[in-house]
């Protein structure tokens, strides 16, 4: 199926060019506003999960809780890494470290 371009069947490459930037830059400023996350979020995340983490260590066994925490430290680590490998250093790597591993919680819908 031809597509047919707003410059006629003759297209030209810079045109082309620039429109699909524009799009690909539009797109990527649209998932950059679905996944942005603040430190508010961040913070609600971290409670949850140190809530979580103690309400099974109490109902099923306390390595469980340990676990559920340990999980996400190691994540914390591991996304931690990734920024140092990245060239990304100090309270940056950090905070965003902290946003990627707790800013889930924006998306918990409360009753």
């Amino acid at each position: 199926m031809l597509q047919q371009w707003p410059e006629g069947p003759a297209a030209d490459p810079k045109a082309a060019r620039e429109r699909y930037d524009a799009d690909m830059q539009m797109s990527r400023e649209a998932v950059r506003e679905v996944f942005r996350a603040d430190l508010p979020d961040a913070h609600l995340g971290l409670g949850i999960v140190i809530v979580t983490s103690v309400i099974v260590g109490f109902v099923a066994q306390p390595v469980i809780g340990a676990l559920v925490g340990g999980a996400f430290a190691a994540l914390f680590l591991v996304t931690l890494g990734v920024m140092f490998l990245r060239g990304i250093r100090g309270v940056d790597a950090l905070r965003r470290t902290y946003l990627f591993t707790f800013g889930w919680s924006q998306w918990v819908d409360w009753p």
